[in-house]
């Protein structure tokens, strides 16, 4: 028999956002997967349903849990995976089990419900269209610094990422290290509870903000597109021409240079290139 794995989304916050789906899903299943049994213990015991047999799946245990996981839908049994809030394997356990699941010919599913990045991005008051989930950044080294670069270079997307509250104030700082002042930017924590807070500004403003205070609750960060590069004067086009036609670069690479640089059609590059010659 096929056992199957169903995501199951839960609360961000307030228990009323426990969908009768969901309900149905947990109250079915031979075993739950969490990330700590309390907490789904609790949330269990609020929607009426009899604790089956749980499992300890967290950030450290994800990937030696998957063949606990298998072994029970090898036996045709139903096992869903929860997380603390939320959508599980967004920013939360969840991938590897998935892939561990679908590895061994299982089928995975999903009750749907609430994502704090989804719910932070509507109500932010930036771009919606497209937008890229970042998650938590790395905690230091240079794979943060790849990151927050990426961050500062984003020109198509709305940037939405998590952060623990004491570690906004140095997240924030590294981001004024990278981002201009006036971007935009939206501060949401406690979302869906009764303290509830929202805040949008400009990036300098939110370093005022939590400079000497002590923030509390989990919080996203929303932060609006890099503003639109510059147009490149006709004259620095000519100059980064002639730099690379005097490092020995013929016209025709120059010019695909100078076109991938600046994002500026490689004909009006070539045009410019002629002025050279007279």
């Amino acid at each position: 028999m096929k056992g199957r794995l169903v995501l199951v989304a839960t609360p961000i916050g307030n228990l009323q956002d426990l969908s009768p789906r969901a309900v149905e899903a947990l109250g079915s299943a031979a075993a739950i997967a969490c990330e700590d049994t309390r907490r789904t213990g609790r949330l269990l015991s609020h929607a009426g349903v009899a604790a089956p047999r749980l499992l300890v799946v967290n950030e450290h245990t994800e990937w030696t849990a998957r063949q606990q996981v298998v072994d029970l839908l090898d036996g045709g049994a139903i096992v869903c995976l929860v997380t603390d809030a939320g959508t599980p394997g967004i920013s939360d356990p969840g991938e590897a089990l998935v892939a561990a699941a679908l590895a061994a010919g299982h089928e995975v599913s999903t009750v749907p419900g609430p994502v704090a990045a989804i719910a932070a991005l509507v109500v932010s008051g930036l771009p919606t269209a497209r937008f890229v989930m970042e998650g938590f950044l790395p905690r230091r080294g240079p794979e943060r610094k790849a990151r927050l670069a990426g961050v500062a270079a984003e020109r198509e997307h709305t940037i939405v990422l998590y952060e623990a509250p004491h570690r906004l104030a140095r997240t924030l700082g590294d981001l004024a290290a990278v981002l201009e002042p006036a971007r935009r930017i939206v501060l949401a924590r406690e979302l869906t509870k009764l303290h509830e807070e929202i805040w949008r500004g400009s990036l300098a403003e939110a370093l005022e903000l939590v400079a000497g205070s002590e923030p509390r609750g989990e919080f996203v960060i929303v932060i609006d597109r890099a503003p639109p590069e510059q147009p490149t004067a006709p004259e620095e086009v000519i100059d980064r021409v002639r730099a690379l036609l005097a490092d020995g670069l013929s016209t025709r690479d120059a010019v695909d240079r100078v076109s991938g640089e600046t994002g500026i059609a490689r004909n009006s590059v070539y045009e410019l290139a002629l002025r050279l010659d007279h």
